[in-house]
């Protein structure tokens, strides 16, 4: 084989090598940022029951459109749970309320930790019916931070929501009379030291 024929050869490969380099730290970068992305996904578009954060500006404008549309009420239903391992007593004070939709509403939750021990969880959360996702926002919510129990601790957690009046102007929530807020608590694992 003649050298210049070997050079290109060489350079050939170095270059296929490159791009496979390239194409592998491109799926791992992907692989990273997967979840961030989808969870971006999910809040953007309400998809599998995610629900909105709204600001209080976003709340009165709701409100501004909902009292002059004068907008129906509709049922919201609270569900509460623990993963397996949480050692907490987790429930809503109310099982569920009527709520103007458009109209700012608080919702309460009790959460009481049951070990010797302090426990920090994280509370995971959805909506159902998931086409009424899109139209759950909350404003403040014990759901965006971590929360840590002492032992034997007792809190009450509260929900500040509203309900988009745009739902009223969705198709697939026609005969949606009863939405259904789902959370539950997660154990967080020990910080490795």
């Amino acid at each position: 084989m003649s050298s210049a024929s070997a050079s290109s050869l060489d350079r050939r490969n170095l270059r296929i090598a490159a791009l496979a380099f390239l194409a592998a730290a491109c799926m791992v970068g992907l692989g990273f940022a997967s979840v961030p992305l989808y969870r971006m996904f999910c809040q953007v578009t309400g998809f599998g029951g995610t629900t909105q954060v709204a600001n209080e500006s976003d709340a009165a404008i709701a409100e501004r459109l909902a009292s002059s549309a004068g907008t129906p009420p509709i049922s919201v239903r609270f569900d509460a749970n623990t993963a397996s391992g949480m050692p907490w007593t987790f429930k809503p004070v109310h099982t569920s309320d009527s709520v103007q939709i458009g109209v700012r509403d608080l919702a309460f939750f009790t959460a009481k930790n049951n070990s010797s021990v302090p426990i920090t969880g994280t509370a995971t959360f959805n909506v159902e019916p998931e086409q009424a996702a899109p139209y759950f926002n909350k404003i403040q919510c014990f759901c965006f931070t971590e929360q840590t129990l002492q032992p034997g601790e007792e809190v009450r957690m509260p929900v500040l929501f509203y309900v988009d009046p745009a739902a009223l102007d969705d198709p697939n929530m026609e005969g949606v009379e009863q939405i259904t807020l789902s959370y539950t608590f997660h154990r967080k694992p020990p910080e490795d030291s």
